[in-house]
């Protein structure tokens, strides 16, 4: 059985605004180091995505993935894959909690790869994913709030 990886960061925000960047996936090469293409396949009645398409280019792993989302009213996003060329799976989520400073963010995220890799290798790539993801949201998040255009 896969472990997962797991990362909180608090976000000067409010939990809508930290979504509305969660679900831009459009933005995400923007603000994501590994994100090159973002592509919405498929939308819910609500507009928003059920299916993505990423290019991801992390270094030595580069891959092709479509992943599947699913919402959980406006505090949480979990994602299953649904193609890739480099993993076998990859299941994440966002879930978002607010609080007197803003909005708690916890990043979750299981990731299998095709290839074989050391356990502890692959959970230090899985903690960097989460790390540096939550980096890049803060940073995005708040720099939108300093900067309304």
């Amino acid at each position: 059985m896969a472990e997962h990886t797991s990362s909180s960061i608090t976000i000067e925000a409010a939990p809508a605004d930290v979504m509305g960047v969660i679900a831009d996936f459009a933005r995400y090469p923007d603000w994501t180091g590994e994100v090159k293409e973002a592509e919405v396949l498929a939308t819910d009645p609500e507009g928003r995505a059920e299916q993505v398409r990423l290019v991801m280019d992390a270094g030595a792993i580069k891959d092709d993935q479509t992943l599947a989302y699913t919402w959980t009213g406006d505090h949480e996003v979990s994602w299953t894959l649904v193609k890739s060329q480099m993993l076998r799976s990859l299941d994440g989520s966002y879930t978002l909690a607010a609080t007197d400073k803003g909005t708690e963010v916890t990043y979750k995220l299981t990731v299998d790869v095709k290839i074989p890799m050391l356990g502890m290798i692959k959970r230090k790539a899985e903690k960097v994913i989460t790390d540096r993801a939550l980096a890049g949201l803060k940073k995005r998040v708040e720099s939108n709030a300093s900067d309304p255009a």
